[in-house]
């Protein structure tokens, strides 16, 4: 196994569990103890986690687990949801995408898209995440609107006034969140309140708002909430979500795809 992968792996484990013993870790990874204590040791100089006496404890009471660790979470679930959401989409749409590896997933959708291979522009995409707008500005065909603000390194996204700006003077078709948790009583949220503010402002300009999010992601709470469970319209998740989850954003008046 990689560094990079074994430390997915630790980071994963703890995001999980909240704390982890060298030797469990060990004997988890199939490598010695050593390697372990080294990889918690830089891990924990990078402000990844806390190390402890013979292990290590997440960083922070809200923990949230950078972008470039999650890519290979729920994966395959991701691109089904991805490739649903974009169907959603019509040419000449203008769509909001908010950061988050699901919504990355949706943007690469996106421009799988035979039909939104032509066309002046065949799509409007706004975002404040700056891999997707990385990811799609070299695609002709979309036309790419970055909003401005501050860098957050967990998610790659823009949050503060100068994103305010921006957002305050757009409107668009369809929002598509990218949310760590939605939950038919509470609504939609994420950890960090700044990242949740530019997400709502997108709802708000938006005609319709589409969540995106596996199973996992559903019947939770966060510390941010981003809006209300009735300014949602459509939830796409994957087919492990709960019938009775399902059953209650639908009583919310929610569409819920499963794929």
């Amino acid at each position: 196994m990689s560094r990079d992968a074994r430390w997915k792996t630790l980071l994963e484990l703890l995001v999980e569990r909240g704390r982890l013993d060298v030797e469990e870790a060990a004997a988890e990874l199939d490598v010695s103890a050593a390697t372990i204590r080294r990889d918690f040791d830089q891990l924990a100089d990078q402000q990844m986690l806390v190390r402890t006496r013979g292990g290590a404890v997440v960083h922070g009471v809200s923990y949230e687990l950078p972008l470039r660790y999650k890519t290979a979470r729920r994966a395959s679930e991701k691109e089904r949801i991805a490739k649903a959401v974009a169907d959603l989409v019509s040419p000449g749409e203008a769509v909001g995408l908010t950061g988050g590896t699901t919504t990355t997933e949706v943007a690469r959708a996106l421009a799988m898209r035979p039909d939104l291979a032509t066309g002046s522009p065949a799509l409007t995409v706004v975002t404040n995440a700056l891999n997707i707008a990385n990811e799609l500005a070299v695609r002709p065909q979309f036309k790419i609107v970055v909003t401005g603000g501050v860098a957050r390194p967990q998610s790659y996204e823009l949050v503060g006034p100068l994103a305010d700006g921006v957002l305050d003077q757009i409107t668009i078709d369809t929002a598509v969140l990218g949310v760590v948790a939605f939950d038919a009583i509470h609504g939609a949220a994420a950890h960090d309140e700044e990242e949740a503010a530019i997400n709502r402002l997108l709802c708000e300009r938006a005609e319709r708002v589409v969540v995106a999010a596996d199973c996992s992601k559903l019947g939770r709470r966060a510390f941010a909430r981003i809006c209300a469970t009735d300014r949602v319209d459509t939830l796409v998740t994957d087919t492990g979500v709960d019938p009775e989850t399902v059953a209650g954003f639908e009583e919310a008046g929610v569409r819920v795809l499963a794929v």
